[in-house]
């Protein structure tokens, strides 16, 4: 069974649901937590949501301090998924596994809301399970969400397929290109700010009738993850 680890941090608030995504997705949820300097042989790690340090100084600044992020940022050089959501997505760029930033929302509002996002890249660790220009509908909820990075970041983004989500409809953050997610060059490093854990459930994420989603639209995150490590394991 594969083994993926989900670290809390101080301030971590979506551990317990990403954890739950794993058992459901088929996989085993290894609790890891910010002082761990090991990664209890896990085969993929996630960085949940949450406000990790009251996100002082800056969202994820503090964090990647965290001896745990040492033994990540070794993992996923190595090749091991990683998966950073919202909170997670922000530690990603802080210990700059991915480019860019993450700052205040451009209307300088929390947002919550059901969000449609488009797949851009369906051939990272984390999206197998999901096509090329599929839409889906998962929940947005953040302050700090504005992806930024120079524009020949954002050039080689595009150009290398590293966009891994966009906005659909609305841009409800501000960030550069409608960027939702994106990925690294290997593909095994993804971090997005909407929130595929809270979609895993029927009844329990964003329901349509008219175009038959039911509520579990997050869910081709992890069972992507748990597919490739156990093929690979």
């Amino acid at each position: 069974m594969a083994r993926i680890g989900v670290v809390t941090f101080p301030g971590t608030l979506d551990d317990r649901d990403a954890a739950r995504a794993v058992r459901l997705a088929g996989g085993e949820a290894v609790n890891l937590f910010h002082t761990d300097a090991s990664l209890q042989d896990v085969d993929a790690v996630v960085l949940p949501g949450g406000f990790s340090y009251g996100d002082y100084l800056r969202a994820g600044a503090i964090s990647r301090f965290s001896p745990i992020m040492e033994a990540v940022v070794d993992a996923a050089k190595g090749g091991m998924p990683v998966l950073g959501i919202c909170n997670g997505f922000q530690v990603l760029t802080e210990v700059h596994l991915l480019p860019g930033s993450m700052i205040k929302n451009d209307h300088l509002h929390f947002v919550c809301r059901d969000q449609v996002l488009r797949v851009e890249n369906a051939d990272t660790a984390w999206t197998t399970d999901y096509e090329a220009g599929q839409e889906i509908t998962i929940p947005l909820k953040n302050q700090d969400g504005q992806y930024v990075a120079d524009e020949r970041t954002l050039d080689e983004l595009e150009a290398e397929g590293r966009v891994a989500f966009r906005y659909v409809g609305w841009n409800p953050n501000g960030s550069r290109r409608e960027i939702a997610g994106i990925t690294n060059e290997r593909g095994n490093v993804v971090g997005l700010m909407p929130h595929p854990e809270h979609a895993v459930e029927p009844g329990f994420g964003p329901d349509s009738i008219l175009n038959g989603r039911r509520g579990t639209d997050g869910l081709a995150f992890f069972t992507s993850a748990v597919k490739a490590l156990v093929a690979t394991g």
